[in-house]
C-alpha cells in the first residue's frame, strides 16, 4: 500500500462503465487510471504500483481471465476484484480458482465494491503478515496452539473441522471456491455434498445461530466467505 490515495487500476471495455468508477472511487479519494482493454492493463502493470485492480471478465481480445492468469504467473499478489455478469456463476469460480480475490456481479453498487476493494486489499496485507490470533465477532481461533473459541468458551473441531476452518481463516474476507476446498482437503473429483455436510456441522459449533449465519456465509453456486477478522 502506498502511503498517498489508495491507486486503483479499473480496467473495462465499456466507457460507461469506466466514467462510473472513475467518479465514484474519486469522489471515496481514491485515485483512478482506466485501462480499455487487457493487453493495456497489463502495460500499466509493468509500468507502476497499484494497491488493487478492479478487472471486467468479458472484454474482447486479452480477456480478464487472461489478465488473472498473467499477473498471478509474474508472481503480483496485487488484489484483483472482478466484474462479472449475474448469471455467469462458472466465470465467477474460473476466476477465482486462478487467483482473483473476489468478485462483484453486474450491476453493482459502488458501496459493495469498496466493501470488496477493502477486504481484498486487508486480506493482502494479513497474508503479508499474517497474525496468529483470529478474531471475527464472537469467533476465535489461535493458528498455532490450533484453539478455536466461540464467545471465549473452547470449541472442539474433528481434525477435518479444523482444517476447513483454518482454510477459510487463511482466506478470510475472500471468497473460496467449492473446487479450491476440495482440492484442498479432499480431492479434486470429491462430491461438494461431503463439503455441505462439514459446513454445516462447523456452523453448529461456531454460529449463534446456524440457520442464519453471520460468520460462514455462503456463495450461491460459487462457495464460501469467512467473515472478515474485526
Amino acid at each position: 500500500m502506498t502511503t498517498t490515495a489508495p491507486h486503483i487500476l479499473v480496467v473495462d471495455d465499456e466507457p460507461p462503465i469506466r466514467r462510473f468508477l472513475q467518479t465514484s472511487l474519486t469522489a471515496q479519494h481514491y485515485q483512478v487510471t482506466e485501462a480499455a482493454d487487457g493487453a493495456t492493463a497489463l502495460e500499466k502493470l509493468r509500468a507502476a504500483t497499484f494497491d488493487a485492480v478492479v478487472l471486467d471478465l468479458g472484454m474482447p481480445g486479452l480477456d480478464g481471465f487472461e489478465v488473472v492468469r498473467q499477473v498471478r504467473e509474474s508472481g503480483n499478489a496485487i488484489p484483483i476484484v472482478v466484474l462479472s455478469a449475474r448469471s455467469d456463476e462458472a466465470g465467477k469460480v474460473r476466476a477465482l480458482d486462478m487467483g482473483a480475490d473476489d468478485y462483484v456481479t453486474k450491476p453493482f453498487g459502488i458501496d459493495e465494491l469498496l466493501a470488496r476493494i477493502r477486504a481484498a486489499v486487508r486480506h493482502r496485507l494479513q497474508q503479508a503478515g499474517e497474525r496468529p490470533i483470529f478474531k471475527s465477532g464472537d469467533l476465535s481461533v489461535d493458528l498455532v496452539r490450533r484453539l478455536v473459541a466461540v464467545r471465549g468458551e473452547e470449541v472442539k473441531l474433528t481434525p477435518r473441522e479444523y482444517d476447513l476452518l483454518r482454510l477459510l481463516v487463511t482466506n478470510a474476507g475472500k471468497v473460496v471456491t467449492h473446487k479450491h476446498i476440495l482440492h484442498e482437503l479432499w480431492s479434486p473429483d470429491a462430491d461438494v455434498q461431503q463439503l455441505r455436510i462439514y459446513i454445516r456441522t462447523l456452523r453448529q459449533k461456531i454460529e449463534a445461530d446456524p440457520e442464519q449465519p453471520r460468520l460462514l456465509l455462503t456463495e450461491q453456486g460459487v462457495g464460501y466467505r469467512l467473515r472478515a477478522p474485526d
